[in-house]
């Protein structure tokens, strides 16, 4: 890391019925989005056909003029679901409520079978119920043969080999047969191999040199279009292969001044770039019907400006459907006000971080999933992240309504005994 990273379904569903009407020779489809328990309206879900997206109204009632032979809807908080059309017939969907509750794990974590497979007993007897699985990692490697990064070169240019997922849809579908959530994590802009491949659209610095992070990897330039249309091809194969939603990583600015970009270095130009990828992202993968995600390093929950990252909070809340802060307390350098120990008190900079973020966008605590520290500290007295102090910082997140959370380990190891049973 360079910036630091800042059950099953609770059955009560959500009722979302439409019907469709023949018209002329169009198909419009209307209906309308219930929760189950309350059978108050769900405004605000996201319905999509062959024809375009939609949201429900206050009254959860949508409308969609157009020929399409299914329906999906999703909506923060709940799992995505899909049905077939018939003309003149009823169809009903359950959106089941549901929070991720997940572990990450790496390109090689995920193509090791004893990692994977430790991650995934988890499930058997904690609360685990979701994966984050690296489809791009922070070195540009991908778990299984991509089409995307063979098409424009950066297959062949990475140093690092790591074994591939020889079916990898396959083992998506047996994932999500073991009733596992499935994030696929696609790191951005930190990418050494398509530098390699096109050092014309990556970063340079003021000499014209490609510079090159503090662990020797070069960054692309989030102005640069071709990187921006990249990425969102490899977004486009994580969700063809069935990943419930896309969480984009390094989505931001390299932490350094003095550097050269495409566009002037501003604040402006640089959040314009990184919610202007974020847009593009969403409507291209509008046709999946996939959650659509990013991480935020931590201080951007507090920070007024962009952290001269691009990332400003105020503004992720549109194109995303949920919103990652990475609130590690080894993160917290310079602490907050009233604590210059974080890791002393993990749950303070949890808990006071999504308070403040969600003041700061105005969202529910739904819209945010929280990375958290499962890691030893690395930035103040080295201690063990135990089950103490992972405990505090899910007490915390759940206490903040969010949408689950995530443990963060490097190498991928999680212990039952630190996590919450079942």
């Amino acid at each position: 890391m360079s910036l630091p990273r800042l059950l099953k379904p609770r059955v009560i569903p959500a009722l979302f019925v439409f019907t469709a009407l023949l018209a002329g020779q169009a198909l419009a489809i209307s209906g309308v989005v219930l929760d189950a328990s309350t059978r108050d309206p769900l405004a605000g879900a996201i319905v999509t056909t062959s024809a375009g997206v939609t949201r429900t109204d206050e009254q959860g009632r949508f409308d969609i003029d157009g020929a399409s032979e299914s329906v999906a809807a999703r909506a923060p908080g709940y799992l995505r679901s899909e049905a077939k059309v018939s003309d003149e017939t009823s169809v009903t969907l359950a959106l089941t409520p549901f929070r991720p509750k997940a572990v990450y794990l790496s390109v090689f974590g995920v193509t090791s079978a004893t990692l994977r497979n430790r991650a995934v007993s988890l499930a058997d007897h904690t609360v685990i119920n979701a994966l984050v699985i690296d489809v791009k990692g922070d070195r540009g490697l991908t778990p299984y043969r991509s089409a995307a990064r063979e098409a424009i070169g950066a297959a062949a240019r990475a140093t690092t080999r790591v074994p591939h997922v020889r079916d990898f849809p396959a083992l998506v579908a047996r994932l999500h047969a073991q009733h596992l959530y499935l994030i696929a994590r696609i790191v951005v802009f930190k990418d050494d191999p398509l530098a390699d491949a096109h050092p014309q659209w990556s970063v340079h610095t003021a000499d014209g040199t490609p510079w090159r992070d503090g662990e020797n990897l070069q960054w692309m330039d989030p102005f640069s279009q071709d990187v921006w249309q990249h990425n969102l091809d490899v977004a486009e194969e994580a969700a063809r292969m069935g990943f419930d939603e896309v969480q984009f990583d390094y989505v931001r600015f390299p932490d350094k001044t003095g550097l050269h970009f495409a566009r002037a270095n501003t604040r402006a130009n640089r959040t314009e770039a990184i919610v202007g990828f974020l847009e593009a992202a969403r409507t291209r993968l509008a046709p999946y019907n996939v959650f659509v995600s990013a991480d935020i390093f931590g201080y951007v929950c507090w920070n007024f400006d962009d952290t001269a990252i691009g990332q400003q909070i105020e503004l992720l809340g549109a194109p995303l459907d949920y919103i990652s802060p990475m609130l590690y307390p080894s993160g917290f350098t310079w602490g907050l006000p009233g604590l210059t120990d974080p890791v002393s008190d993990p749950g303070q900079i949890v808990r006071r971080s999504l308070a403040e973020a969600m003041h700061r966008t105005r969202l529910p605590g739904v819209r945010f999933r929280p990375w958290l520290q499962a890691f030893r500290d690395y930035a103040f007295d080295h201690r063990l992240f135990d089950a103490t102090a992972i405990g505090t910082q899910i007490n915390a997140a759940d206490a903040a309504d969010s949408d689950g959370w995530m443990l963060w380990n490097p190498h991928n190891h999680y212990d039952a005994a630190d996590l919450p049973q079942r």
